[in-house]
């Protein structure tokens, strides 16, 4: 098993790929209320007390024990020329033994979206998972009519595989999302066939 470092900092162009920390409860509460009816229809329903000071240190705790025990990599986009939260991205249900795979969620604040931001975020942890997890996997799914995920996939090089039935509860009801996945070694639509 691979642990994480507490200090973990990724940086892109624009951005700092942090954990979460106590101190980030009024961004990301702000953040969150502004963004929700932009959010709500691709995320599972929100519990009645999901903008709570308490809901978000569980939040904290979990990041800081999911890291320290190598099973999932929760990370906040922090935009470095302001020390703006845009969003965050985890990389979560990390497998090891002969899977060493990753899925991938994220989600942006309205106010950031189609601005390249969670671009940078992908290459970052994608690069990451590779390169320092020794993943060989970065699996992730999105509702099929979610067309800037999706979109957002590709540009990141992720390859469609496949459709999952009832897959993950969205906004309260069973929802078929779509299957992407990123291979260290993809080879993918290469033949050997002369």
């Amino acid at each position: 098993m691979i642990a994480f470092r507490r200090k973990l900092r990724l940086e892109t162009e624009r951005l700092t790929l942090r954990p979460p920390v106590h101190a980030d409860y009024a961004p990301w509460v702000t953040l969150r209320r502004e963004s929700r009816d932009y959010l709500t229809p691709w995320e599972p329903s929100w519990s009645p007390d999901h903008l709570s000071r308490k809901a978000f240190t569980n939040r904290v705790y979990w990041a800081s024990r999911s890291i320290a025990a190598g099973t999932a990599l929760p990370l906040f986009l922090i935009r470095r020329r302001d020390e703006a939260l845009l969003g965050a991205i985890t990389l979560d249900n990390i497998r090891r033994g002969p899977a060493q795979a990753g899925t991938l969620g994220y989600w942006t604040g309205q106010a950031y979206a189609r601005r390249g931001y969670m671009s940078e975020a992908i290459a970052a942890l994608v690069h990451h998972s590779y390169e320092r997890l020794n993943l060989s996997r970065v699996e992730a799914a999105c509702l099929p009519e979610n067309v800037a995920s999706r979109g957002l996939l590709e540009r990141s090089g992720f390859k469609y595989e496949g459709v999952a039935q009832s897959y993950l509860q969205i906004n309260g009801r069973w929802r078929t999302h779509v299957l992407y996945a990123a291979l260290r070694m993809d080879r993918r639509g290469r033949t050997s066939v002369g």
